[in-house]
């Protein structure tokens, strides 16, 4: 069980790596031949140059003006000063919501640690029940609620502050929701014109045998919004041709590595191997080889290419559909499209950058089992990893080690050594574990058939959130205790005492977490400045494979927030300072370290270097709100727990309202504000449209919308593109190959023996 000193060495080490990693930013960030790396989104907009096209030849790759290094924590402030309208408008409010979940939780935490440390710190601090119960405990624990004894008058300070608590998150999170929905609607109101403001997307399209996909979708929707329906482009399944893209790429990215080694030596020709990564095979001219494969791929794609226009059954069941305004969109993507309420599903389209093309080509139908399988194949992934855990838990006590490496007990039982394996060994195993695990839940999201990439970070969010609650959270602070006071629960209590002994290993486990935070928190999130891994690979490319300015452009690689990880581990720090809160206060400060930091070093980020992939209007705020709902009712159920042990005559019934009131604040919030995240006001689409006419009367929206939704394969390339109705159409039966004179829009069973084109 960690001490204060194994704490404060945990605190000395972490605090010494984010310094150092602060320092070594601040000097990689000020040297010229950086500038891509730490500044890539002032590249990308076009308002930051390279440094190196000016000045000495040394000063174009170092700087040696000596006083800007005297400045290095100059860019703290600087990342606090651009106004958030000017944020939104910089990044978009996907990032600017985002940072706000930092500020939200200093929001909470802040007035939170004064009042735990005006109050509770000193109540719990003067209690003596530790010293006369046969437990492990340390300097730590007799801060907590653990130190007051059963049934004391003292435990009313914890049932008031809980409730004060829980008022004060309730008034943080009600406002911050207020203001999110608001910034979301005057977003949507204000911004500039989008494909996806016109267009929904159109899945399970019923098949006729007398049209083809594209000719079936004009006719629907020619029919039954014959108003305002303007264009759509028909989804082909061009996974196969993708693939060859990505190969050709790949092998033009290896031809300009080997065409600059001859340009660097033009006397001796770069040689390879035809095998993998060229370590096997035939020894050939390097150029000469990927340049006849390059010109092999460039057949096959436009073979294949050929294909797709061609085949019927390369066209999937699914289209994009745009509509003459906004309102037009916005009618059909919120109504129910056919009788058959499985059939012509519609739904806002994602912007043509949000777009995951890949899953596009997956029949409608396969959706159901694949996200059944996932869901089978999650829980056995979330609870078999209990197993490593309850490994990790082993290694947090020294008696753990010695049991699984008997000749390391003269080492590890040295003073250095065993407060290092204390503070700091179990938090860095713990993260370890948790690298690999968004890329396995990002891979079952994408088999389970999303759209956008915005839909597959919320969900593989929502996967990763659950598992750090139930094996990062529930099975460190259960299991984790448990096996703690194992020894206590078998060899010197009786029965009676074994709920007394659980409610106090509970709360001595924040020491585990404390370093944990530290670790992931502190020193984690300062190393996400740094770009380490960015850094190495610019270099690399811009060594090997930069022949140009536009070279380097594409060299640059500035990241995005990675939602889908990201957000639930600032969860994970929600949810453990409402737990430890009451329970343990001296737990709180490091929160706030976390967040504090968190919000500088992100919003650093956010201004100067990453480009987000989408913009999705903040639409994941309903999701954040949610999980910090859940958060409240599990330290609530948690603190009911502990006090049972306490003061079950007491507690219990004075406890049980808050989660019943935070559900219901829950449910509040949900009916008050989420309706501004899933649907777009008909008025508000109205009041765009009429401006936008006044504003653009010759605006050719069909021109606009043409291409937005075009695979990106067909990009540089003529693809077949669909009719669409004339705007000055003035003919109110619609032209239709179909065999049937019935006006229905699914096919007909009556077919007609004249094979002529008919009229509806």
């Amino acid at each position: 069980m960690a001490s204060l000193q194994d704490i404060a060495l945990s605190a000395f080490i972490n605090i010494l790596s984010a310094f150092v990693f602060f320092v070594a930013f601040a000097i990689l960030r000020l040297q010229p031949f950086n500038d891509r790396v730490y500044f890539p989104k002032w590249h990308l907009k076009g308002i930051r140059s390279s440094p190196r096209h000016s000045g000495k030849s040394v000063t174009k790759f170092v700087n040696l003006d000596w006083r800007t290094y005297l400045r290095f924590l100059n860019w703290m402030p600087a990342a606090l000063r651009m106004p958030e309208p000017e944020l939104i408008d910089h990044a978009g409010l996907d990032s600017a919501v985002y940072i706000r979940i930092y500020l939200l939780g200093l929001k909470i935490f802040v007035p939170l640690t004064v009042l735990a440390f005006g109050i509770l710190v000193p109540v719990n601090w003067t209690g003596d029940t530790l010293e006369h119960l046969d437990v492990e405990f340390s300097d730590i624990d007799k801060l907590s609620i653990s130190n007051i004894a059963k049934e004391s008058k003292r435990l009313w300070a914890h049932l008031v502050m809980a409730y004060i608590f829980t008022f004060w998150i309730y008034y943080t999170l009600y406002k911050e929701y207020k203001i999110i929905a608001a910034m979301r609607l005057h977003f949507l109101a204000s911004e500039n014109r989008r494909p996806d403001q016109f267009t929904v997307l159109v899945r399970n399209i019923p098949p006729d045998p007398d049209e083809s996909v594209s000719e079936h979708v004009e006719h629907f929707f020619s029919v039954n919004h014959h108003d305002h329906y303007l264009t759509h482009q028909v989804v082909y399944n061009a996974n196969n041709l993708a693939k060859l893209v990505d190969r050709r790429n790949n092998l033009q990215n290896w031809l300009v590595y080997y065409e600059n080694k001859n340009t660097r030596n033009p006397d001796k020709r770069p040689r390879t191997k035809t095998g993998f990564l060229g370590l096997w095979g035939e020894t050939v001219d390097a150029i000469d080889y990927y340049t006849a494969e390059i010109e092999k791929l460039l057949k096959e794609e436009a073979t294949e290419r050929e294909r797709l226009v061609i085949d019927p059954k390369a066209i999937m069941p699914a289209a994009f559909v745009s509509f003459r305004s906004r309102w037009g969109a916005a009618v059909c993507a919120q109504t129910q499209q056919s009788s058959n309420p499985t059939l012509w599903l519609s739904e806002w389209a994602p912007e043509p950058r949000d777009v995951y093309w890949s899953n596009l080509a997956i029949p409608f139908v396969e959706l159901t089992m694949r996200r059944l399988i996932m869901a089978v194949a999650f829980f056995f992934l979330t609870f078999f990893f209990m197993i490593p855990i309850a490994f990790v838990q082993s290694l947090a006590n020294i008696e753990g080690i010695e049991k699984v490496a008997p000749f390391l007990k003269p080492l590890i039982e040295k003073e250095v050594v065993s407060s290092f394996i204390k503070g700091f060994l179990s938090g860095i195993a713990l993260k370890i574990f948790m690298i690999f695990l968004p890329t396995i839940l990002m891979t079952m999201s994408k088999i389970e058939g999303y759209v956008s990439i915005s839909a597959l970070e919320r969900k593989s969010a929502a996967k990763y959130h659950l598992f750090i609650l139930v094996n990062v959270f529930l099975a460190n602070v259960i299991a984790g205790a448990a096996f703690e006071q194992l020894n206590t629960f078998v060899n010197k209590e009786t029965p009676n005492k074994y709920p007394v002994i659980v409610g106090t290993a509970i709360p001595a486990k924040a020491t585990f977490f404390i370093t944990y935070i530290m670790l992931d928190g502190w020193a984690g999130v300062a190393s996400e400045i740094l770009r380490l891994k960015p850094l190495i690979i610019y270099h690399l490319r811009n060594t090997f494979l930069v022949k140009t300015e536009q070279d380097r452009e594409q060299a640059m690689d500035p990241g995005s927030l990675d939602f889908a990880s990201s957000e639930p581990r600032i969860q994970l720090y929600f949810l453990l300072g409402l737990v430890y809160s009451v329970v343990t206060p001296i737990f709180l400060p490091f929160i706030v370290v976390f967040f504090s930091l968190s919000y500088v070093v992100f919003r650093h980020q956010i201004i100067n270097v990453y480009d987000q992939e989408y913009e999705s209007g903040a639409a994941f705020w309903p999701d954040v709100h949610r999980r910090l709902v859940i958060a409240m009712i599990i330290s609530q159920l948690t603190l009911m727990g502990l006090m049972s042990t306490k003061d079950p005559k007491h507690a219990t019934p004075v406890l049980i309202a808050l989660p019943i009131l935070t559900i219901w604040f829950h449910k509040y919030c949900k009916s008050r504000f989420e309706p501004a995240f899933v649907k777009f006001p008909l008025q508000d689409a109205v009041v765009k449209d009429t401006l936008e006419r006044a504003t653009d009367p010759n605006l050719n929206l069909r021109s606009y919308l043409q291409d937005a939704y075009v695979h990106p394969v067909f990009h540089s390339k003529d693809t077949e593109q669909p009719v669409a109705i004339d705007e000055e159409e003035n003919n109110p039966l619609v032209p239709t190959k179909r065999n049937s004179n019935r006006s229905t829009p699914g096919g007909s069973k009556y077919g007609s023996e004249v094979g002529s084109e008919t009229e509806y």
